[in-house]
């Protein structure tokens, strides 16, 4: 366990990274815009819950002063993050006369680095207010006021006109106010009304709670209601670009760029792809139509080489440029694909095992808003530090700074549409916002090259139209693969049974996940494993985990044999990704890699990032694969030097060794005879039926194995699964359900033991001869 003490000194957020192309040139807003609302001197950030190392770095005027919108990028803009003046009212009520409270914008009013800090419910609406002036040298041009996200239901005004209301909380927004404008000091005001659960619209794991650390909450957060990121102006020509669509094409050597326009009916634009300030390649086409760019010679974009092109676009007016925008593109591809005959995910036409955790995106000072850019970075350089290749961003959308930061470190991204709440069936106005949302979510990411997979519902959370949903999903991004439902195995989910991935939650599993003629396998969700330290607790005493550890030694062993098991038994069985349950603890969720604070890191760091490199080292360059014969009777013999006479055996139902002979009576040698089948839970994995009571198999149940009949359930299917793993001289057998546990005999009983386990039976002398079996012919043929 590393405890990081000093802010701004740990292994990730210390590193500088160099920004790529234009983006370098608009990192910092221009100042000036607005007077500081009255009373700004007497404002005050509230104490937070827990302090992170970063919570003390937050300037009180413009807070996140970096350009928001990375993948479209302009030189002229004012960040309006800061003090603003601050009310709550009813939520029917009109515009208040008086704002008697100060808020940091852009942190929600129920934290701590917002000064506010108040519990905000559906009786509720919150009111924000401010002025501002536009720069001389935007003489002429349009001025957008825009919105990074505000949950949920917004209303602006300028100078006292309503410029424009929009519902949703994850998707960014934008109004011209050019003819609200009045040439001097300009006033903004914006209602905000969120109702969190008890409305019907995405709000993930938010739930109205107390914004206090207490106990209790389980899976579920605090809420996050108003503005919450990034407000900024920007001058932009009457006829100017709004969105780069950036699709690579790795068959054609080509960058597909769709420009995204306004009032420019007619025109033309012409796209340059760039590297180090030397030109790959340009072209020029319509406005809105798809322009193929080409990149001879494309350096790949993935996590071990995350490189990325500078791109620029010209909106053309005959031969002048009316409108320039920057961005940056990589060039990469993301499919589904038979590798070894088992359908995988394949990046850049290459399997290459996905491991990553559930980054929720939580912070107790800021909670839906990170305090700094180097805090959002932060979460994810952790993730490369312990050696993740893939982050699964959990029912929630970060800022576009967070992807942009995915794509420069080279992190595949799993994008979950934040769900709506649970245990119910939404209303069909409820059904119509989520999709319009999700559609702009997809929208406002879809050329980021580190996003490679939309999530569309999880666990059934206000589930409906699964399979609709992902079909409609994939025909509108079709450059990224879909999962229909994360967790199709858990708490009532229903499978749509379509998109490319098939994906369970197991806790603490792995577990088993079998790919399909259609899907690939993924584990959307395991682990949990839980370790509290003193001092880091969002509520002291009240956390919990899926599976609490008694030592840091413990966790470590622990996390380090589930990336082992899933390497030695998941990875050959098919299984193609995994999520780890979670990056960081989150208020009463103590199952974290990283405290909530981001304060210490649990594990040993280098012995997590050797066991995840090993993991996707193995799927890289796969050991031949250990196969054996379906359909024949075999016998499985005990390695174990001294033992090496005896044979796996059933006896009165129970699994024994016993010594076995020319010279053994038929009854013996027919018990101790196996036909091996394919496996009746996977069909990458082995069953074995007994020669003598055909129709039973060889089973554990609470840890004991045994012979038993097929009572056809899905239960017995998986206990009686075993999944071959190489071993000296045999073969081990893994539990299909509980991989990383094996087959062994002890003291001439045979059980299902876990290398590490607490029971007499997963004593570690011999443990490894004891788990290996030579396969040989039958002593019952």
């Amino acid at each position: 366990m590393n405890r990081l003490r000093v802010p701004g000194r740990g292994p990730w957020w210390r590193r500088a990274i160099a920004t790529t192309g234009l983006l370098a040139l608009v990192t910092t807003a221009l100042t000036g815009v607005g007077a500081v609302p009255a009373g700004a001197a007497a404002w005050a950030a509230k104490p937070s819950p827990m302090t992170t190392p970063w919570t003390d770095q937050v300037p009180v005027d413009k807070p996140l002063p970096e350009y928001p919108r990375p993948q479209l990028t302009r030189p002229d803009w004012a960040n309006l993050n800061g003090l603003w003046d601050f009310a709550v009212t009813g939520r029917d009520a009109a515009q208040p006369a008086s704002f008697p409270d100060q808020i940091r914008v852009p942190f929600v009013a129920e934290s701590a680095l917002s000064g506010i800090q108040r519990k905000i419910t559906e009786n509720d609406k919150l009111w924000y207010k401010r002025t501002f002036t536009v720069p001389a040298g935007w003489n002429g041009r349009r001025v957008e006021l825009n919105f990074g996200a505000s949950d949920w239901q917004t209303t602006v005004w300028v100078n006292g006109t309503q410029v424009g209301a929009h519902k949703g909380g994850y998707d960014s927004f934008a109004y011209d106010i050019t003819p609200q404008l009045n040439g001097g000091t300009n006033t903004v005001v914006v209602s905000v009304y969120d109702p969190t659960q008890t409305g019907g619209q995405a709000v993930g794991k938010q739930r109205i709670n107390d914004v206090q650390p207490h106990s209790g909450g389980g899976i579920f957060y605090t809420a996050a209601s108003g503005l919450w990121q990034t407000v900024w102006l920007e001058p932009v020509a009457a006829a100017h670009i709004t969105r780069l669509d950036m699709t690579p094409n790795l068959n054609d050597s080509t960058l597909r760029v769709k420009a995204q326009t306004a009032s420019a009916a007619g025109r033309s634009v012409r796209i340059t792809v760039s590297s180090g300030g030397n030109v790959v390649g340009s072209a020029t086409g319509a406005a809105g139509a798809e322009i193929s760019v080409p990149v001879p010679n494309a350096r790949l974009w993935s996590p071990d080489d995350p490189f990325l092109y500078d791109v620029r676009a010209e909106l053309l007016d005959g031969a002048a440029v009316a409108d320039a925008v920057g961005s940056y593109a990589g060039m990469r591809s993301i499919a589904v694909a038979k590798v070894d005959n088992i359908l995988r995910p394949v990046l850049n036409g290459k399997f290459v095992f996905q491991t990553g955790t559930l980054d929720q995106g939580y912070w107790p000072d800021g909670i839906y808003t990170a305090p700094t850019d180097a805090a959002l970075k932060s979460d994810l350089q952790a993730h490369r530090d312990l050696g993740f290749n893939m982050v699964r961003k959990h029912i929630k959308v970060e800022p576009q700074r967070w992807f942009y930061w995915a794509d420069k470190l080279g992190l595949l991204v799993w994008q979950d549409m934040p769900a709506m709440d649970t245990g119910k069936s939404p209303s069909a106005a409820a059904r119509t916002q989520w999709e319009a949302e999700y559609h702009a979510v997809i929208d406002q990411h879809r050329s980021s090259p580190s996003l490679v997979m939309w999530v569309d519902q999880n666990e059934g959370w206000g589930q409906y139209d699964q399979a609709r949903i992902a079909n409609e999903v994939k025909a509108y991004d079709p450059s990224r693969l879909v999962n229909n439902m994360s967790g199709v195995n858990c708490c009532g989910s229903v499978d749509g049974g379509n998109g490319d991935v098939i994906d369970n939650h197991i806790y603490v599993g792995p577990g088993n996940t079998a790919p399909t003629s259609t899907r690939a396998a993924v584990l959307g969700e395991f682990g949990g494993l839980g370790y509290k330290v003193p001092g880091h607790e969002w509520f002291p005493g009240g956390g919990f985990s899926y599976e609490d550890q008694a030592s840091v030694s413990a966790l470590n062993n622990r996390f380090v044999g589930l990336i082992d098991s899933i390497r030695t038994g998941q990875l050959p069985a098919g299984l193609s990704a995994s999520v780890y349950t979670e990056i960081t603890d989150v208020e009463n969720e103590t199952n974290g890699l990283l405290t909530y604070d981001r304060q210490v890191v649990k594990v040993d760091a280098a012995r997590v990032k050797a066991a995840n490199q090993a993991l996707i080292n193995a799927s890289k360059n796969p050991a031949p694969p250990v196969t054996l014969p379906t359909g024949q009777y075999k016998s499985l013999r005990v390695t174990t030097p001294g033992y090496t006479d005896k044979y796996l055996r059933h006896q009165d139902a129970l699994a024994f060794t016993a010594v076995v002979n020319g010279a053994s009576s038929a009854l013996l040698k027919s018990d101790a005879t196996w036909k091996i089948v394919t496996g009746l839970a996977n069909g990458n994995c082995y069953s074995l039926e007994s020669r003598n009571y055909p129709g039973e198999y060889l089973r554990h149940q609470n840890f004991r194995v045994r012979r038993d009949v097929d009572d056809g359930s899905a239960l017995f299917r998986a206990d009686a699964t075993w999944c071959a793993v190489a071993g000296t001289g045999g073969v081990r057998l893994s539990s299909a359900n509980l991989p990383g546990s094996y087959l062994r005999h002890i003291d001439s009983e045979v059980w299902l033991a876990t290398p590490g386990g607490t029971h007499a039976w997963d004593n570690p002398a011999t443990f490894t001869e004891d788990t290996t079996w030579a396969v040989e012919a039958p002593w019952a043929p």
